[in-house]
């Protein structure tokens, strides 16, 4: 049988700007210059679509998810 996949692959932390897409919807109006990096992180972990390991993660990709988001902002 051959099935065709429907379904979104799901987010890592270098999708940087799918992540950033995702925060700007699920959090219209946020600044996210005022968002602390755990909170940041909290954020990223908690939508529906993100899967991957928390270990992953460091100030670097959360300044590259921020700045996305800024620029998403726009």
């Amino acid at each position: 049988m051959n099935h065709s996949i429907s379904l979104a692959q799901k987010m890592k932390w270098t999708d940087t700007q799918r992540i950033a897409e995702a925060l700007y919807d699920k959090h219209p109006g946020m600044n996210p210059l005022t968002i602390r990096f755990t909170d940041l992180m909290a954020w990223v972990l908690a939508l529906e679509d993100f899967n991957d390991d928390p270990a992953h993660c460091g100030e670097k990709i959360l300044e590259a998810i921020q700045q996305a988001w800024i620029d998403e902002a726009a």
